[in-house]
């Protein structure tokens, strides 16, 4: 426990090291291994993450409160475009887009709102999806008997007796 309590120490007596590091406009928590904090940005998660940071040649052990501005200046620019730097596009978020037809990735905001915009079109064109997202149900073939109960944890309706009032017989 000493040994864990020195680290830190020494991590926020060391003059390089910052709290928090701006990546792709999302704080990023310092204390962590670089790998593990890129995935608090919307739309990364390990694989991406790992394949970023040996694209960008930054060691994933690193943390990422050590990052140089160079270091920061690289990841961003292999996230700005994967194409160019090389990920394979199995790995993208957003293959075959169905308003231009190309692959991309998408983070944070433009993830969300591309994701809604899908869902209203597919409930305005009354697809079988479209539909099961209007009612509530299951959308990829789940089965529906056991699971998706939409009056779960609301607590049960028992019989209800009645209250004799005293005094009267």
């Amino acid at each position: 426990m000493a040994d864990n309590r020195n680290y830190s120490q020494s991590m926020t007596e060391d003059k390089d090291f910052r709290h928090l590091v701006r990546v792709m406009n999302t704080d990023l928590d310092g204390r962590k291994p670089l790998m593990y904090a890129l995935t608090k940005i919307k739309g990364i998660k390990y694989m991406l993450a790992n394949a970023v940071c040996r694209k960008a040649n930054v060691p994933i052990e690193k943390r990422a409160g050590f990052l140089t501005d160079a270091d920061v200046k690289a990841l961003e620019d292999v996230l700005s475009n994967f194409k160019r730097a090389g990920i394979p596009a199995w790995m993208f978020n957003r293959r075959k887009d169905f308003e231009t037809g190309e692959d991309k990735h998408l983070f944070s905001s433009t993830l969300e709102f591309t994701h809604e915009m899908d869902i209203k079109r597919m409930k305005k064109t009354k697809s079988y999806k479209g539909l099961r997202h209007q009612w509530g149900q299951p959308v990829r073939g789940q089965r529906t008997k056991s699971n998706f109960r939409r009056n779960k944890g609301k607590g049960s309706l028992g019989v209800i007796k009645k209250k004799i009032k005293s005094g009267k017989v």
